[in-house]
């Protein structure tokens, strides 16, 4: 099953990615996990992204893309693969197309999910203050949601207009949640 968790930062995407990968036996794939991991390690790609990252903004698709058809190419994802963060724009869905073309696959489903944005900016200023992220003050989060809206949730048209979309709402329990994903993919 290759598959794409959409949904604004704080939805709970990285959350079900790790409990579907383990259900569905695929990886998850997390740009924005590869990103801080980089930014840690102070690579070159780390101090690129760190600078996007810091001021709210999403790192340039050739960046993004380079990164992800990489890890595409490994041999885990033969038989599937969940990505998280990714595509993030309209160029990136077609980039994503044809990776996924040259590899003679297909995507099944994109999961979108939903919640509130009040409930985002709570979870992910919480989140901040557990994990010491420099990049999660309030002004930033704010202003990530405004580009997710302007960028972002466009995508979901596409995938609707394709029969790929599932809506879930990420609202809830981490279980209930992860059991609302599983029945729209039909597992």
């Amino acid at each position: 099953m290759r598959i794409i968790l959409i949904g604004p930062p704080g939805a709970g995407k990285g959350t079900q990615a790790a409990r579907l990968s383990e259900k569905l036996g695929i990886p998850a794939i997390s740009t924005g996990d590869t990103f801080r991991a980089n930014v840690k390690n102070e690579t070159e790609l780390g101090k690129t992204a760190k600078r996007y990252m810091d001021a709210g903004e999403y790192v340039p698709d050739e960046v993004t893309n380079s990164m992800v058809q990489d890890r595409l190419n490994q041999d885990d994802t033969a038989n599937g693969f969940m990505l998280d963060g990714y595509p993030r724009t309209e160029a990136q869905v077609h980039e994503l197309d044809r990776m996924l073309k040259e590899a003679s696959q297909e995507l099944d489903h994109v999961v979108e999910l939903t919640a509130d944005t009040d409930e985002i900016v709570a979870r992910l200023l919480a989140r901040a203050q557990i994990e010491k992220r420099a990049d999660d003050t309030e002004d930033v989060i704010r202003h990530r949601l405004d580009v997710y809206v302007e960028q972002t949730q466009p995508l979901t048209d596409i995938y609707q207009e394709r029969g790929l979309l599932r809506k879930v709402d990420g609202l809830g329990e981490i279980d209930e949640v992860t059991d609302r994903v599983l029945k729209a993919l039909g597992v």
